[in-house]
């Protein structure tokens, strides 16, 4: 038998090195490489052909009943699960500190109790008086929840064992989890691999539904292991600004169900209340427009969502260098929109400063919200408002083509119901709302500068 190998494992991303070093080569961070236990190396290789068991193989038309997917109670959450809890699957949910979390799967899991399912929530960070304390603040005080505050993982599965199996386990958070039989302490990589392994084996041997909360780094992801979202079913995150009032569920991944549809919920006094129309949320209420102010028709899996874009241009005195500040959106592609406006429209962006925002916190990555940044750019810069009533869509390329986006029927028909009766974009075989369009190649100018000196003009 070989001597055994000396590994050193990063608590921060993971990663194994043969020996100690100060700084972790994969994710640069310093002080974080400890040592585990050692691994003992073979020399010859093991024959495992047999003195296992036999396991038994099912075709996919067998005759077997499927999981039926359990309601939670509150329709936000469920809509990010793909439709609801599917029992013996492990869900782990990640977010920023106060975001929420800890808060969404108590009303949640309040909603399931009041049900007639047994829930039961297993705090690690909070005692137990503590948690009660905020079911009160809550509403929550007359749940039938069962309640606990332990962090020993064995403590916990032992107990799980001799009582009845519950519909759903909350564990908060898997970060503070200890297993006597690992070394090291609670939050450390070899810890929360064995600790959410055990959890997940209970959940998928007795058929709950387990959600694990895991903390993340100050980059936003999930801290501990990657293997950790590779073990679970689903791995959802919970975002938002603590200074503004929405909160957004969304599946980063998800084995039962789409990862694009997403739970709109409002951070109100009595704890997180579901938004069924999240567009009123990121519309002003204003009844005269004004400059640098375009809405655009947003997508997030199937559910539409209208939100607000503000630019500001600021000129600057000559040898000033400008600034360019972006919220909301991808500060890259503002550089390539303000290079393809001034190249292919003539307008001068050089000596002024850009400031752009997506109105309530939201965040966008759909790159159909080109245009409309375009056109909020453009009214900034004539210090025009745009038409009245009126939303943007399309993606702007680099030769100037407004080009045809996906779902565009769905976004239009969300903005009729609003009481917007424009829209510009791409070309479309049917609308429901008067689209301004043309053939062949757009010439931005003229859609963006043209339509509004041509619209304002008339008023």
């Amino acid at each position: 038998m070989a001597k055994p190998k000396r590994r050193f494992v990063c608590q921060a991303c993971g990663s194994v090195s043969p020996r100690w070093q100060g700084q972790c080569a994969d994710c640069a961070e310093w002080n974080t490489l400890v040592e585990e236990a050692p691994a003992t190396v073979f020399a010859a290789k093991h024959d495992l052909s047999g003195g296992g068991r036999p396991i038994a193989f099912t075709p996919l038309d067998a005759e077997t009943p499927l999981p039926v997917r359990q309601p939670t109670g509150m329709a936000e959450f469920d809509r990010a699960l793909g439709g609801g809890m599917v029992p013996g699957s492990a869900i782990l949910m990640g977010g920023d500190p106060g975001i929420g979390k800890s808060t969404l799967l108590l009303q949640a899991s309040a909603s399931v109790a009041r049900a007639g399912k047994s829930a039961i929530y297993i705090s690690g960070e909070e005692a137990a008086g503590q948690v009660r304390l905020r079911a009160g603040r809550l509403g929550l005080a007359d749940a039938p929840i069962q309640l606990a505050s332990a962090t020993s993982v064995r403590d916990i599965l032992t107990t799980l064992g001799g009582m009845e199996t519950p519909s759903l386990l909350i564990i908060d958070s898997i970060q503070t989890m200890h297993s006597d039989q690992i070394e090291g302490a609670p939050g450390t990589v070899s810890q929360v691999r064995g600790c959410a392994l055990e959890l997940i084996r209970y959940a998928k041997e007795s058929g709950c539904v387990l959600f694990m909360v895991g903390h993340v780094t100050k980059d936003g992801t999930i801290a501990g292991p990657r293997v950790l979202e590779h073990m679970v079913d689903v791995v959802m995150s919970f975002e938002g600004e603590r200074s503004h009032q929405y909160r957004v569920l969304r599946a980063l991944k998800n084995r039962f169900g789409a990862v694009d549809e997403i739970g709109v919920f409002a951070m109100e006094g009595v704890g997180l209340t579901e938004v069924s129309n999240p567009s009123t949320l990121f519309l002003s209420t204003r009844d005269e427009p004004v400059a640098g102010s375009a809405v655009f028709p947003a997508l997030e899996g199937t559910r539409p969502v209208l939100v607000e874009i503000q630019a500001l241009i600021v000129r600057l005195q000559s040898g000033a260098t400008p600034r360019r500040a972006v919220v909301g959106w991808d500060s890259g592609r503002l550089a390539m929109l303000l290079a393809v406006l001034e190249s292919r429209c003539g307008l001068n962006f050089s000596s002024a400063e850009v400031y752009l925002n997506v109105a309530g916190g939201y965040r966008l990555s759909d790159p159909a919200a080109d245009l409309a940044v375009a056109a909020a750019l453009v009214s900034a810069l004539a210090d025009k408002p745009l038409p009245r009533q009126s939303v943007w869509f399309g993606e702007v390329s680099l030769s100037g083509e407004i080009r045809s986006v996906a779902h565009a029927s769905l976004r239009l028909r969300e903005s009729s119901k609003l009481g917007f009766d424009k829209a510009f974009g791409p070309a479309l075989n049917s609308a429901s709302l008067s689209l301004e369009q043309g053939t062949g190649r757009y010439d931005p100018l003229d859609l963006l500068i043209g339509l509004v000196d041509r619209v304002v003009g008339a008023d």
